[in-house]
C-alpha cells in the first residue's frame, strides 16, 4: 500500500499524550494517535486489519505540537492536498494536519529522525493568566535571565543525561547530543522562550532541564550546576520538572 507522511499540530490540553492507550484491547483515554487512527481508517472505509498511524514522538499529557510527524500505509492513492483536507474535515478542532506527502515504503516517522526541536514558553507574570494557563509554564518568582543564559552552553554537546531522565525512561542509553539551546525574552508578552534542539531527548528531559534552569534563575543553584548534574548521573538531584503546558514539539528533521 502507498505510505504517507503527515505533519500534525495539536493542542495537547485535553489529550492524555500522543500515544494510544488501551485497556483490555479497548481505547482507555483520549490521545492524538487515537484520533488520527479513527479518521485515517474512516477515510479508508474501515479496512481489516485497521491502519495504525505511527508517530515520531510520544508527547506527554498536556504537551502541544506544531510539527509532530506521523506515517501510515493507506489502500488508496489520493492527491496530497485532497488527503489533507479530508482528514481535517473529520478531525476534532484541537488537531490539525498541516501537510500530507507520499513517501517511500522504507520511511519511518520514528526511526528515521535526524533531529528534534522543542520550544518551552515560560510565563513570568506574578499571577496565572487564565488565557495562558494551558499554553505556558507559569513561574512567578523573579528570574535572573543573565544567569540562565550563562548556564545554557553547559547543555551543548554529547553527554550522559541520566540526571535529566524521569523514571519510566525505557531507552537503552541516556546519552544524547544537544546542538542548540537558546533563550529569548519577550517582555511585552511577559514570557521567556527556550529552544532546545538535539538528536533525541529522554522521557521528560526538556521539562527537567527547564526546571534546573529556573532554579538557576532564582539563585537556588549555582550558574554552572548543570555540569555537576551531568557528572553525577543522579535524577534525585534534579527533581523539579517544569509543567507540561509550556512544552511544544516544534519540528522534526529527517536524514533524507
Amino acid at each position: 500500500m502507498p505510505r504517507y507522511k503527515a505533519i500534525v499540530a495539536y493542542d495537547g490540553t485535553d489529550f492524555f499524550g500522543f500515544q494510544l492507550q488501551t485497556k483490555n484491547g479497548v481505547e482507555s483515554a483520549r490521545t492524538v494517535q487515537g484520533e488520527l487512527n479513527k479518521v485515517v481508517n474512516q477515510m479508508a472505509k474501515k479496512p481489516q486489519p485497521p491502519i495504525k498511524v505511527v508517530g515520531a514522538s510520544r508527547t506527554d499529557t498536556g504537551v502541544h505540537a506544531f510539527g509532530q510527524v506521523v506515517h501510515f500505509d493507506f489502500p488508496y492513492d489520493i492527491a496530497s492536498d485532497n488527503f489533507r483536507k479530508g482528514l481535517n474535515t473529520l478531525l476534532p478542532r484541537d488537531v490539525l494536519v498541516k501537510s500530507v506527502t507520499r513517501v517511500s515504503d522504507d520511511f519511518h516517522a520514528r526511526f528515521n529522525t535526524h533531529a528534534k526541536r522543542y520550544i518551552y514558553r515560560i510565563s513570568t507574570l506574578d499571577y496565572t493568566d487564565p488565557f495562558k494557563r494551558h499554553y505556558t509554564g507559569h513561574f512567578h518568582w523573579h528570574l535572573d535571565v543573565d544567569r540562565m543564559k550563562s548556564a545554557l552552553p553547559d547543555f551543548i554537546g554529547e553527554h550522559d543525561f541520566a540526571s535529566f531522565a524521569a523514571s519510566g525512561n525505557e531507552t537503552a542509553t541516556t546519552v544524547r547530543r544537544i546542538t542548540r539551546v537558546e533563550l529569548t525574552e519577550k517582555a511585552e508578552e511577559h514570557e521567556l522562550v527556550l529552544v532546545f534542539e538535539g538528536n533525541a531527548f529522554l522521557y521528560n528531559q526538556i521539562r527537567i532541564m527547564v526546571g534546573v534552569l529556573l532554579e538557576i534563575g532564582t539563585g537556588r543553584r549555582p550558574v554552572h550546576d548543570i555540569q555537576r548534574l551531568i557528572a553525577v548521573k543522579d535524577r534525585e538531584q534534579a527533581r523539579f520538572t517544569a509543567p507540561a503546558s509550556g512544552l511544544y514539539l516544534d519540528e522534526i528533521s529527517y536524514n533524507d
